[in-house]
């Protein structure tokens, strides 16, 4: 019952089953990948708060192994939290400022396994041969290897055996599941709202049915699942414990936008096969597919421009799983390479968009279609779709918004209906609206007595609009 609870809080307060609702509700969360405590605590109070952001996914706060390889976060030798993130009093400190701000906290928990070989921590905690601090070689299971073949017709080896030689936690034991969910509930103390659990595919979910058993109360939970289909181990059996990652939908999404017709995108969602949206944890792009493993395909990264703020903007404005935004570094071609030696907020200074930390989630496009998101949360169905049978498309989300879209040389001209109320509203992608509701700070959208709207965007480009972003003026043509 606890686990029912768990799908049934986390698709409710995550604007996926919403009922209608008068203000906006937070609806997208934020992966700020490898930025350490002080960085994602400043950056709740001075943007995502504001932004209407709903929470950070944080790197593992626990002790893992040294190294400058971003990798290293993902060995972990204890559950101190001392990590290149921060200590603990540093950890505390970001929960309690961003939940003020109103951001939630999810953090990466690795359930699977712990590191190879031996050496130190970051905590000073020394390990090898299976041998860690709250771990002996009774807790893991028998070494064998993770063969590519087995992905695909050897269930026992993807669960059993070990993922790139890290030592396979035994995750059926009594006790590591005590030790795990001691952890966890710590965290939870601490105030943490959310859980993604890597490798999930790597530990049998009735494992991770019996660990959340011992968990305290009810929280978020995404499990790291990577089915492009014909695996041995499916997705499907991971939705009674927790909201699951849409790996097809990266894909899918990168291979329209990149090589496809956006005219395709009518009935994304459940309709190409997809999990159900209720369960749906979805992205353009994750710190693994960007780097060009875990899943990826044709994936869409911040080093596509444009074309990623336009497959952002259509994530962002359909209505179909819980979006979480990727915030990268530049790794500059080196896929091991941990993140830049400078921090985000650097005295005063914000190091985003060059060549450190490219804060994806600032750019206009993406905190812009993240406020369309929660603006029209009230009505989660696509309404009013058209398209040119190519790439340029618009569609509507009933009286509470309108987007569109345009992913070609050519200007889109087009009169297109929607059900928005009649009057100009601010192009939420590109400006805002002022405090006393008679100025936009960029392109002002005109909707007609009638409904329609006359849609003139420039090639490659995107405008939404919603109910709370109209202008107080009475001027309709």
């Amino acid at each position: 019952m606890k686990l029912n609870k768990i799908i049934t809080t986390a698709g409710l307060s995550l604007g996926l089953l919403l009922p209608s609702i008068a203000t906006a509700t937070p609806t997208t969360f934020v992966h700020l990948f490898e930025w350490n405590w002080q960085d994602v605590a400043q950056e709740c109070e001075q943007y995502l708060g504001p932004k209407g952001y709903a929470a950070v996914q944080v790197s593992p706060p626990n002790e893992h192994i040294t190294g400058g390889q971003w990798w290293t976060r993902y060995q972990p030798v204890s559950y101190e939290l001392q990590s290149r993130g921060g200590n603990r009093a540093q950890f505390i400190d970001m929960v309690n400022r961003c939940s003020a701000a109103g951001v939630d906290i999810y953090v990466d928990t690795l359930i699977n396994h712990m590191a190879a070989g031996s050496g130190t921590g970051t905590a000073g905690n020394s390990f090898g041969n299976k041998s860690f601090p709250i771990y002996s070689p009774q807790d893991f299971h028998e070494s064998c290897t993770i063969n590519s073949s087995d992905y695909g017709n050897d269930r026992y080896r993807v669960q059993n055996c070990e993922l790139v030689g890290l030592a396979d936690l035994d995750t059926a034991s009594n006790y590591v599941q005590n030790t795990i969910a001691a952890y966890i509930n710590d965290l939870q103390a601490i105030g943490v709202k959310g859980l993604r659990f890597d490798a999930s595919k790597h530990v049998a979910a009735s494992d991770i049915q019996s660990l959340m058993a011992k968990v305290n109360g009810s929280p978020v939970v995404f499990q790291e699942v990577i089915d492009q289909g014909g695996e041995a181990v499916g997705a499907s059996e991971y939705l009674s414990t927790g909201l699951v990652t849409e790996f097809k939908y990266s894909t899918e999404l990168g291979n329209t936008f990149r090589n496809g017709s956006l005219a395709w995108l009518s009935n994304f969602g459940e309709g190409w096969g997809f999990m159900p949206s209720s369960s749906a944890v979805v992205f353009v792009d994750n710190h693994d597919n960007q780097r060009g493993h875990g899943g990826a395909g044709n994936v869409i990264t911040f080093e596509d421009g444009r074309l990623y703020d336009l497959a952002n903007v259509f994530m962002l404005a359909y209505p179909y799983g819980y979006p979480k935004v990727m915030s990268s570094y530049d790794f500059h071609g080196d896929t091991d390479a941990g993140g830049p030696n400078v921090p985000v907020h650097n005295n005063g200074n914000l190091e985003c968009f060059a060549s450190n930390w490219k804060c994806e989630h600032r750019w206009s496009y993406i905190s812009g279609g993240v406020d369309f998101r929660n603006n029209t949360a009230d009505n989660w169905a696509v309404t009013n779709w058209w398209d040119n049978t190519n790439n340029q498309i618009s569609f509507g989300r009933g009286s509470s918004g309108h987007m569109a879209i345009n992913k070609e040389d050519s200007t889109l001209i087009a009169t297109v209906q929607t059900d928005m109320a009649p009057g100009q509203y601010c192009n939420v992608l590109k400006g805002e609206l002022s405090a006393d509701a008679k100025s936009c700070s960029g392109e002002v959208i005109t909707v007609n007595s009638d409904g329609t709207i006359n849609l003139n965007i420039g090639a490659w480009d995107a405008m939404a609009i919603h109910k709370n972003a109209k202008l107080n003026t009475s001027s309709v043509p």
